[in-house]
């Protein structure tokens, strides 16, 4: 008795003169909650001293079966670890997230794709290189492209940051440098130019009036179009005879940069009537209130008598998809601009397709622009580094991006020298 009670559970059966059937070893083996290689193990050993056979692993292999190779962390996992960190890294002081979490998602939906069952581990160069390829069949430019590569290698050093994969695959993956100009198959876009002031001075007048507000003060202050926006009573200083726009959220925000957009007597003009003394957190151009504005417009302007009981609004969806929100967002500042480049500039009668994109091409224009032409004029009358100043560029270098060069100018050096 002694021998049988010293014995590990699940072994009774051992002590008897017949040996179990392996089968019966191995559902005793799944139904012990010991773990499974040390049981098996145990039970090996004690079947070699009962039958003879000196060799334990054979044994073990035969009750237990090949042992399951672990599986690593695959590109899919390492995705969807490595959004969860994005959605909580990326985010602006008021707790919304940037635009920078988008441009994450887009980059690693080609990831997943492609190898989304490839173990991260097993990740090489030449696999990054058939995601870069699949991104530029997919039409990217190149400099979105390289982009996005840079985000999916960025991943890869969060993953060894957290010890999630081994050094050397961030390290491999760093070999591999950006897409050149003229040596790719991508594309390359054009450079941003100023918006045509003849073009931007039609648009203006089908515009609604807080879209038309912020056309003009990017024009005067060279704002970008997310600044714009977001504008609140609460944010502009206005104790000194220029007042100065301190956004909640900018660009450089994350290098603590503080940005200061001095407004002058011609923007203050186009500011005042949209300030509101009540509630200065409200934004200043709502597209909710724009949006009641138009359907008053086009209900006082209807011809057809009123029927049915129906009021101003009524025939509005109950469940809309989208609603119009408390600000523009840019999407919806660009949306704008181009329906209104539509009413001002209407295609010709007779034109092909081929014919109306390329009307359309040049009568258009985006809101982005605008920074572009405040940054020359301001070059132009004031010299670069007022423009530094006043666009909030750290370096004389993205100021010359933004403001175009003064050709006229060196034309008339040339011209007196000769």
């Amino acid at each position: 008795m002694s021998s049988q009670t010293d014995q590990p559970p699940g072994l009774s059966g051992l002590a008897s003169t017949r040996a179990p059937k392996p089968a019966v070893v191995r559902r005793r083996i799944q139904a012990s909650n010991d773990p499974l290689n040390r049981l098996a193990r145990m039970i090996a050993e004690a079947l070699s001293a009962k039958l003879g056979e000196g060799n334990t692993d054979q044994l073990v292999r035969r009750l237990c079966g090949p042992t399951k190779k672990k599986r690593g962390l695959s590109i899919a996992k390492l995705i969807d670890l490595y959004l969860e960190h994005a959605d909580s890294y990326y985010r602006h002081p008021d707790g919304t997230t940037t635009g920078e979490n988008t441009s994450i998602r887009c980059a690693v939906k080609a990831l997943r794709r492609a190898f989304g069952r490839t173990r991260a581990d097993e990740f090489r160069p030449l696999k990054l290189k058939a995601t870069r390829e699949k991104l530029v069949e997919a039409g990217l430019c190149r400099k979105s492209v390289n982009g996005h590569v840079s985000r999916i290698k960025r991943m890869f050093k969060w993953a060894v940051e957290n010890e999630l994969i081994a050094a050397d695959r961030y390290h491999a993956l760093q070999a591999i440098p950006g897409l050149r100009p003229g040596r790719t198959a991508a594309h390359d876009l054009p450079p941003v130019r100023p918006a045509p002031l003849e073009l931007v001075e039609a648009t203006i007048p089908h515009l609604p009036r807080q879209v038309a507000a912020m056309v003009r003060l990017q024009l005067l202050t060279g704002m970008r179009p997310g600044e714009v926006c977001i504008m609140r009573t609460r944010d502009i200083d206005r104790s000194g005879e220029i007042w100065v726009y301190r956004p909640s959220r900018h660009k450089t925000e994350h290098h603590c940069h503080e940005r200061l957009v001095f407004l002058g007597p011609k923007s203050q003009e186009v500011v005042r009537p949209f300030l509101n003394e009540t509630d200065s957190d409200a934004n200043l151009f709502s597209a909710a209130e724009a949006e009641q504005e138009w359907r008053a417009s086009k209900h006082a302007a209807r011809k057809t008598p009123m029927s049915c009981g129906n009021t101003p609004g009524s025939n509005c969806k109950r469940r809309a998809k989208r609603r119009p929100g408390h600000c523009y967002r840019r999407d919806s500042y660009t949306r704008a601009i181009a329906r209104a480049c539509s009413a001002a500039f209407p295609i010709p009668d007779g034109s092909d397709t081929e014919q109306a994109k390329a009307w359309r091409k040049t009568h258009h224009w985006h809101p982005h622009q605008l920074r572009h032409n405040a940054a020359t004029a301001l070059r132009k009358d004031f010299g670069i580094d007022a423009a530094q100043v006043i666009l909030g560029h750290k370096t004389l270098a993205i100021t010359a991006i933004y403001a175009e060069k003064d050709t006229a100018a060196a034309l008339e050096v040339m011209r007196k020298v000769g």
